[in-house]
């Protein structure tokens, strides 16, 4: 039944690694190269991540400067982020691409801070949803005679602390994001 609590708190921490990577995609008035590094480009008829394709930097306070390595990927690269939703403007000066991030409207703020909200939610539900099925794996290890009574009290104790936990970083995070959406 350790097993069970083990992968509850590994499933937990991948709720929060993708959680923090979901958040690092979303724009704020700040740059950075999580922005634009999975944008998929096409590179000799694959598609490819632009941070594979070139460096990528910032620099501040709103240019995210890419660095392409091949000049024969600068067009595709320029296509991919002005086709992406990002709504940015893209300047080329030789190997070097400049994205330049506009400023963000108060009601564009508020619009990105209730994604961000709905997305925090998202995350939430899926630790709600793997607790339970951690307790009912407790409860069914109980009802086989595998776990005695105090063993399983222990054990749903320890997976809603885990929860909890969980939520609270997840909550932390989400405070984060939208003071730095709302600067």
């Amino acid at each position: 039944m350790i097993d069970t609590l083990e992968d509850f708190k590994t499933k937990s921490q991948h709720i929060i690694v993708n959680f923090k990577r979901e958040l690092s995609n979303i724009r704020t008035s700040r740059p950075t190269s999580a922005l634009v590094e999975d944008l998929k480009v096409e590179y000799y008829g694959k598609l490819s991540p632009i941070s594979s394709v070139g460096s990528i930097g910032v620099e501040p306070p709103r240019d995210i400067i890419i660095q392409v390595w091949d000049k024969a990927a600068i067009q595709q690269v320029v296509k991919a982020i002005e086709t992406s939703s990002l709504g940015l403007s893209v300047s080329v000066q030789g190997n070097v691409i400049r994205v330049h991030l506009p400023e963000l409207s108060e009601e564009r703020r508020e619009e990105i801070a209730k994604h961000v909200k709905r997305i925090t939610e998202n995350y939430r539900i899926q630790v709600r949803s793997f607790r339970d099925e951690a307790n009912k794996s407790v409860q069914k290890s109980f009802e086989e005679g595998i776990l005695d009574e105090d063993r399983k009290f222990k054990l749903k104790k320890e997976i809603q602390d885990e929860t909890d936990k969980v939520n609270k970083e997840i909550e932390k995070l989400l405070e984060n994001k939208i003071k730095e959406i709302q600067q």
